[in-house]
């Protein structure tokens, strides 16, 4: 068996064994395979993207690319995306994902990447790596007809919503993501592939881009401030409409955009539901409604799972919510987060440095991971005996310095 980075003669095998692993049976026409080739030599950095190959067969798959990832107090950090995990079913258990993680997370380690992430298409894989879960989202459905919104909600007298076309998505979004990236810990980077991908002016070789309206927010000033992106279907009961809008992202830099935003999306004619399948754990809509029973939250799931690579770089990044100091043991079978840290967030600028002074708390890397942007409850996971207090009230201190006033999200799939 032989794992290795891959060579553009090696993207179609590469790409057979990803469709493979997440049961997609591969696409063998001409047409699609060099168009394959085209898209995956512009979009994966192929040094970071490596095969486990048996003989010609490549039955293993792992890429990861750099990005950056907000924490609180909306520094943005180096860090590792992880994704396209596979391995072929022919080939489990013999220990591939194991070894293409160590590689990765080494090289990472190496570049100097803070902190690794991915989306765990199963729960129980990551654990043992180190990975926890970082950030949420939940899944909100809106019944159109009775959303009815406060009349004190947040209104910007002058602002205006316009429909736009996906070229000026492509020239609107990007600045409007980076001013919203520092606002939201766990958001990440987009590319300018991203967006043309997104939009639909790049063709994807497999899963094409479903057709989406756009519309932005202009507050007063004429300034782009927030973005919906939706779609929906054509749904119809003895000729009475009943249309969802799926919203696939709303971004807005303020409550008056993004309330403004909810609202045109409930009032779209013959829309008798609304869908936001990826949304944030706290979203501020169910505040903003009359009647919060028009909105039922369907699902909160795990998303972005968090592996520190360098504590004192990570935790020394963000800020914190209480002039304290703690000491954490950590404990981490492959090292990279492994010692006594002090956690400092009574200085005047937060830092984190190793340590030789008594543990206040003893936590594992999955654990420390989970906390890093603010989610967890340390309290909850000492009850749980994820934590161990050694000194009386750790965990308290603990919650007070690393909780965040919003839940961190991560609006994007990678």
């Amino acid at each position: 068996m032989d794992i290795r980075t891959i060579g553009e003669d090696e993207i179609i095998p590469w790409t057979d064994a990803v469709g493979i692993g997440f049961l997609r049976v591969p696409d063998d026409a001409k047409e699609t395979r060099e168009k394959r080739i085209e898209h995956w030599r512009e979009r994966a950095d192929l040094a970071r993207t490596r095969g486990a190959f048996d003989g010609g067969r490549c039955v293993g798959t792992f890429r990861s690319f750099a990005t950056g990832l907000t924490v609180p107090g909306g520094a943005i950090v180096p860090v590792s995306a992880i994704t396209n995990v596979t391995v072929s079913p022919t080939h489990r258990r013999r220990g591939l994902l194991t070894e293409m993680m160590g590689l990765d997370l080494a090289d990472s380690a190496a570049r100097g990447e803070a902190l690794a992430i991915l989306i765990a298409a199963e729960y129980r894989i990551y654990g043992r790596f180190g990975f926890g879960v970082a950030t949420e989202y939940q899944k909100l459905t809106l019944d159109a007809v009775r959303t009815d919104f406060v009349p004190d909600a947040p209104v910007e007298p002058g602002a205006r919503i316009e429909l736009v076309s996906a070229e000026e998505v492509a020239e609107l979004g990007p600045p409007l993501h980076e001013e919203f990236r520092p606002l939201r810990p766990g958001a990440i980077g987009r590319t300018p592939l991203w967006w043309k991908m997104y939009t639909g002016l790049v063709s994807l070789p497999m899963n094409p881009v479903p057709p989406r309206f756009h519309a932005v927010y202009r507050d007063p000033s004429g300034k782009v401030a927030g973005l919906v992106s939706y779609r929906t279907d054509d749904h119809w009961d003895e000729f009475v409409p009943k249309v969802t809008l799926t919203v696939d992202s709303l971004l807005a830099l303020t409550p008056a955009a993004e309330i403004a935003l909810w609202r045109f999306c409930a009032s779209v004619d013959y829309v008798e539901r609304i869908e936001g399948p990826d949304r944030s754990p706290d979203e501020l809509l169910p505040m903003l409604v009359r009647d919060p029973r028009a909105i039922t939250t369907q699902s909160r799931r795990d998303f972005v799972w968090a592996r520190i690579l360098d504590v004192p770089a990570a935790f020394s990044a963000r800020t914190y919510g209480a002039r304290d100091r703690l000491v954490v043991e950590v404990r981490d079978d492959m090292g990279y987060a492994a010692g006594r840290f002090a956690i400092d967030g009574a200085a005047e600028d937060a830092r984190c440095v190793p340590t030789g002074d008594p543990a206040d708390l003893v936590l594992d890397a999955s654990t420390l991971g989970a906390l890093y942007l603010g989610s967890g409850s340390p309290v909850r996971l000492a009850v749980a005996d994820r934590i161990s207090e050694r000194t009386p009230g750790a965990a308290e201190r603990a919650e007070a310095l690393l909780r965040t006033p919003r839940e961190p999200w991560c609006p994007d799939w990678f």
